[in-house]
């Protein structure tokens, strides 16, 4: 087994991609990860903004994680209709371009490239923080680890979906099963204690402060603002559908409803034992700062075993939750290449039946975030879920032509559904941009105009291709003739003696290039009537001439440059054809130790852009 093999599995062909398909219960890992996670960081962010409040700030927790579970619940039936409705993929891409045009669905794109980034770069980065405040002497390797992490995700959906599925199944059960059982736990013993429980081990929230600030419609805001990263990957079950087995929009609609039924079940339970047990956010880097997940747990539970095993999993599955962008980011790649907006390789699968370059382009986009943030990525806060609610509103608006164009049974009930949803996430929207304006929300605006500017620059570039290599005419034949051959020659050699060989099916007139750089430029002319001109003869053939170039500043390959120039100059209605001999390695680590004058040349020579200049590579396997 090769390496490669080893690392990435063995290739799949495109015969095995009904193997590769996935159930419900690999489906929630895969598609799930990120929406699922945000329960550990979506309640605290609003609590955090609620710290001013002191004591009262808590009340406000439970309403506003109403208003984002109705908000959530909005988006669910929305998008369970999208699933039915584009089988074949329906994120918020797809829908927007085919009923809102062209631009609404780059700005869809735009916005989830941003989404699915930031949501790899903040959730490894999450995990790993969290990993550091429990553990602080792996503080000075912050970044290694986040960048550990990244290529070992990167490697697992390099392996095929199904893989993806398998390996990351295990953690977040893990982490379902811990915090319901918490949840489950807590809420037992506020029942109990009708409505007044006590804690195991008392929130640290009792020392802070009084409040410092008081109740206003812009807090609220604000914190509903920053509650409602909790959204993010909720669409990613639209996005992927394709990925599962038939029947493939019941699956998807399954694991949607699953992922959204956790989720609301989490951030629900969250508020509901945050209020009850009186825990109020701790202010995050400072001495003394603990996940209100770590503080609910521990009051509820107390500092044992199933504490630790809880806060554990919870550090995995920050870590991992980078897969639902892994999962999704390549496919949302692969729909807008298709339609000419990012480079064709896009829309091509590797060896495992997943979009390869898509997976790598995100790890390295994500990688370059971690580095500049040294592997801390509070800032980024403030530009996430923008991107998330704009796909979404213009998702479920694109929804909302759909229905008015094909109708159909039931089209008005699920239109207004879709309409809802749009207002809805729209309205929230505007809070969220409002609101994180200046903490770096206009950061967001600029990167997505600026991916929508590359994105019609490419468009722009492949249609003017398309334009100019169109041709509907029958073959042209009128004005063929040989052409004149050029050989560069380095020394008599077995590359040179294949390339002239070659060179001899072309044309009869063949100019063999010789640079002499240092004292050689005699050495092949004295025995090239000897090597090369008397076989020909003797064949009956015209003999190549042999033109030798000095060089006294010891350049090699812009003299042969300038020799096919000045050739094509002397006949500008002549093919000049270019054969080149090359050294082919049979190692990879062989090849620092040739130089690469080939591939200057053949560079050097495209670089001049002319139609009458040919380029043929003849190739001499080395078995060394």
């Amino acid at each position: 087994m090769s390496i490669v093999d080893f690392l990435l599995g063995k290739r799949l062909a495109n015969s095995d991609e009904r193997g590769e398909q996935i159930g419900v219960l690999s489906g929630i890992p895969i598609f799930g990860l990120d929406a699922l996670s945000s329960a550990a960081y979506g309640p605290e962010a609003a609590l955090t903004l609620l710290i001013p409040l002191g004591a009262v700030g808590v009340a406000y927790i439970l309403p506003i994680s109403l208003a984002i579970i109705v908000l959530l619940a909005i988006v669910y039936f929305s998008y369970r209709q999208t699933i039915a409705a584009y089988p074949g993929g329906g994120g918020s891409y797809t829908v927007a371009s085919e009923n809102l045009g062209v631009y609404p669905g780059l700005l869809a794109a735009a916005a989830l490239m941003l989404d699915y980034v930031l949501t790899a770069a903040v959730g490894i980065s999450a995990g790993v923080g969290a990993l550091v405040s429990a553990a602080p002497q792996f503080q000075p390797h912050t970044l290694s680890i986040c960048l550990g992490i990244l290529v070992i995700v990167t490697f697992v959906n390099l392996r095929g979906v199904r893989e993806a599925g398998v390996v990351f199944m295990i953690p977040t059960y893990a982490f379902l099963g811990s915090l319901l059982l918490a949840i489950a736990i807590g809420v037992s013993k506020t029942v109990f204690a009708a409505g007044h429980p006590t804690a195991v081990v008392a929130p640290p929230s009792v020392a802070l402060p009084a409040a410092t600030a008081a109740v206003s419609v812009w807090l609220l805001l604000q914190t509903f603002a920053n509650g409602c990263t909790a959204m993010t990957g909720v669409e990613a079950v639209s996005n992927g559908v394709r990925a599962f087995r038939e029947p493939t929009v019941r699956n998807g609609q399954r694991t949607l409803t699953v992922i959204i039924g956790f989720l609301i079940i989490l951030l629900a339970g969250i508020a509901y034992l945050v209020r009850a047990y009186g825990i109020r956010a701790t202010a995050p880097g400072q001495p003394g700062y603990q996940s209100v997940l770590s503080i609910l747990v521990a009051a509820v539970a107390g500092r044992n075993w199933f504490y630790y095993f809880t806060i554990g999993s919870v550090l995995v599955i920050l870590c991992l939750s980078a897969n639902t962008a892994f999962a999704d980011f390549p496919r949302l790649c692969k729909a807008v290449a298709q339609n000419g907006f990012l480079p064709h390789s896009f829309g091509f699968r590797g060896r495992r039946l997943v979009y390869t370059q898509g997976i790598l382009v995100l790890a390295v986009l994500t990688a370059i975030l971690l580095i500049i943030f040294g592997g801390v990525t509070d800032r980024l806060i403030p530009l996430y879920a923008i991107g998330a609610f704009l796909a979404f509103t213009m998702s479920q608006a694109g929804m909302v032509g759909h229905w008015r164009r094909k109708r159909g049974r039931g089209w008005r009930n699920s239109m207004f559904v879709n309409g809802l949803g749009a207002i809805v996430t729209g309205l929230t929207l505007l809070i969220v941009v409002v609101a994180k304006f200046t903490a770096g929300a206009w950061v967001s605006i600029l990167i997505i105009i600026g991916e929508m500017g590359i994105m019609l620059w490419v468009h722009r570039h492949y249609r003017r291709v398309a334009l100019e290599t169109k041709l509907d005419k029958p073959l042209k034949i009128e004005g063929l003739g040989t052409p004149i051959v050029i050989v560069p020659i380095h020394e008599w050699s077995t590359t040179a003696q294949r390339a002239l060989q070659f060179a001899l099916t072309l044309s009869p007139e063949i100019y063999a290039v010789h640079v002499g750089a240092e004292d050689d430029t005699d050495t092949l002319r004295k025995h090239w009537k000897q090597l090369v001109q008397d076989p020909v003869k003797r064949a009956g053939g015209t003999p190549p001439s042999l033109i030798t170039i000095p060089s006294p500043y010891r350049l090699l390959v812009q003299p042969i440059v300038d020799y096919v120039c000045q050739t094509q100059e002397k006949h500008p209605g002549r093919q000049i054809a270019v054969v080149v001999p090359e050294l082919v390695e049979r190692h990879w680590y062989h090849y620092p130790l040739h130089n690469q004058r080939a591939e200057l040349l053949k560079a050097a020579l495209l670089i001049q852009s002319s139609p009458n200049i040919v380029l043929i590579n003849v190739p001499w396997y080395l078995r060394a």
